[in-house]
């Protein structure tokens, strides 16, 4: 079985038409492996967010396929594409996008909940994430409670409470300081290693993208690889 978790294959997306037509992307192809970590750079209205919305099967390609885990989801319908990107797929956002309500560690614990997980399974891999992370000392608190840097941590923690075998992450230190950006990212690198997922992450930090396998950018529409 290869070790691609996640293809993108000649991929377009244009918005319009005619005259008014806007083309985003145009032949862009990409793949990312078990355990290889991928960083994206790019200028601003490239299109990184719309090839990472594409890559996590929250937007339709205009051309091309998307194949998640040997799966092509092109003809998948919603509710197949919903359940693929609910068990193969994990988020990390800018912003942590925690519920306010509820503690670090039920944040955690609802996304398993609804994957059908058992209540005393997810309590117990979800303090197993926390403590992985560092901030299992914090499982209690509400996000409100945390530090920047914890409320991001407990957000990687949640990407990979269903153990997705693939990471993609949207500037996911992009709020922080410097200090606290590069423990973040390190959190987020051990925890991919860890449990051998492959990351896509995009971000404008040339420092944490050194720290990639391979670092790609977008040109005219397309994926070519780049050097920092």
């Amino acid at each position: 079985m290869s070790d691609v978790l996640l293809e993108l294959k000649n991929i377009a997306k244009f918005y319009g038409k005619g005259e008014a037509r806007l083309d985003v992307l145009e032949g862009a192809s990409l793949t990312v492996s078990a355990g290889e970590l991928v960083a994206l750079v790019a200028p601003s209205g490239a299109g990184k967010s719309t090839l990472l919305h594409i890559a996590g099967l929250l937007d339709q390609p205009s051309g091309g396929e998307v194949v998640v885990d040997g799966q092509a989801t092109h003809h998948l319908g919603d509710r197949a594409r919903t359940h693929l990107r609910r068990t193969a797929i994990g988020f990390v956002y800018q912003f942590h996008h925690l519920l306010p309500e509820f503690t670090a560690l039920e944040n955690l614990v609802i996304p398993m909940l609804i994957a059908g997980q058992a209540e005393a399974n997810a309590r117990t891999r979800g303090m197993e994430l926390l403590e992985l992370l560092g901030v299992g000392a914090r499982a209690e608190h509400r996000p409100a409670e945390l530090s920047g840097g914890e409320q991001q941590r407990v957000a990687i923690a949640r990407a990979a409470a269903n153990r997705p075998h693939i990471i993609l992450a949207d500037e996911p230190t992009g709020n922080l300081d410097p200090a606290t950006s590069g423990m973040v990212f390190d959190a987020l690198v051990n925890l991919m290693r860890n449990q051998g997922s492959g990351t896509l992450f995009v971000t404008h930090d040339h420092s944490l993208a050194r720290k990639a396998d391979r670092v790609i950018t977008l040109q005219d529409g397309k994926v070519i690889a780049a050097t920092l």
